[in-house]
């Protein structure tokens, strides 16, 4: 076995467990943490992959840009540990079975045709710096730019105004 192939599946292995302890944990701060380690790996998984670019703009804008301002938030917020309620219906749980089969099923298929098929989506996939600049920078995106920009904005007022409200 290769050192990349190692290297893939100890980035996979901290991804999913960090990914599995952004859900499981009760503190929101600790699951923030959390994510920025499932961030880091993924970016680590994206260099070994080939695509430097995504790899530091992985690590760029969600680890660090994105993962700040919710760290943020949380601190602002001032968001205490989530309470568990005894005695929940059984059809949550019942669906979250189920959902969580379905789930795996899916899974299952992808992995088949992708080990039958081999990474068909993969062919022709370009990610250099230069390609990738000139789709997110053309007129075409515009919009998506503009509109991601105001509901940050949007979101950071409300917080705003949530921690004035409880400041009182």
């Amino acid at each position: 076995m290769s050192l990349d192939a190692i290297l893939f599946y100890v980035f996979a292995a901290v991804a999913v467990l960090s990914a599995v302890v952004v859900v499981a944990q009760r503190n929101p701060t600790y699951s923030a943490f959390a994510l920025i380690v499932t961030m880091a790996s993924l970016a680590g998984i994206f260099g070994l992959l080939g695509s430097p670019l995504i790899a530091v703009l992985q690590v760029i804008v969600y680890a660090g840009a994105i993962m700040v301002l919710f760290v943020f938030v949380l601190m602002l917020l001032n968001v205490q540990e989530e309470r568990r309620i005894e005695g929940g219906s059984p059809a949550f749980r019942w669906t979250a079975v189920g959902l969580g089969g379905l789930l795996a099923v899916q899974v299952t298929v992808v992995l088949l045709r992708a080990t039958r098929d081999g990474p068909a989506w993969a062919a022709g996939f370009d990610a250099s710096a230069r390609k990738v600049a000139q789709v997110l920078f053309s007129a075409q995106y515009v919009y998506v730019f503009e509109a991601t920009s105001i509901l940050i904005v949007a979101a950071l007022v409300g917080a705003l105004t949530l921690a004035r409200r409880t400041g009182k």
